[in-house]
């Protein structure tokens, strides 16, 4: 056992290697002059439109964090989301009481132009898969439990629609970096 761990450090090493000399860049990460990337620029001039109910507040007050929309910045796109969380009992007693509850969030999103077309530029979706217990006889808990369960689902498809709008503004760049040089 104490021989492995050596060839586990050279494996892990290699793999770092490997991943440097693929050109494997962090998506958030800041120009060589130290300014904002490609990236965090672009989300920064997202607007996200309002998303109905109080699971799509908490999305899009996520979203808006995670843009830094409140830079005062101009929008130059708008971001459309439809959410919805779904539940299904998955802890099924014999006479039929559900004692877990597994909630799921779908969340598709499209990014358009902030012009008089508005021209769609992107879309992606997001899915997220959280769960909680039901404790008998005990429904504010459960109320509590299912509203904690609908914001980290929130968070969760925050980050992933964020992550995927990062790499399109960081395409993007590199796009237009490629037609100009």
């Amino acid at each position: 056992m104490v021989t492995a761990m050596p060839g586990r450090r050279w494996f892990c090493l290699g793999a770092v290697a490997a991943l440097g000399g693929c050109g494997f860049q962090p998506v958030y990460m800041p120009t060589a002059s130290g300014k904002t990337g490609a990236a965090a620029r672009g989300l920064q001039t997202v607007f996200v439109s309002n998303i109905p109910e109080r699971p799509g507040q908490e999305l899009r007050q996520a979203l808006q964090e995670r843009f830094g929309s409140d830079s005062g910045i101009p929008p130059r796109y708008d971001l459309r989301v439809s959410f919805g969380i779904g539940g299904e009992g998955i802890g099924i007693l014999s006479d039929t009481i559900a004692t877990r509850v597994r909630l799921t969030g779908n969340a598709t999103w499209t990014l358009f132009a902030h012009d008089a077309a508005r021209t769609r530029l992107a879309s992606g979706s997001a899915r997220s898969i959280d769960g909680f217990n039901i404790i008998d006889a005990q429904y504010f808990a459960a109320d509590l439990e299912t509203e904690s369960v609908q914001k980290r689902i929130a968070e969760n498809i925050a980050d992933q629609i964020a992550m995927q709008l990062g790499i399109w503004f960081r395409r993007q760049a590199a796009q237009q970096a490629a037609k100009a040089g």
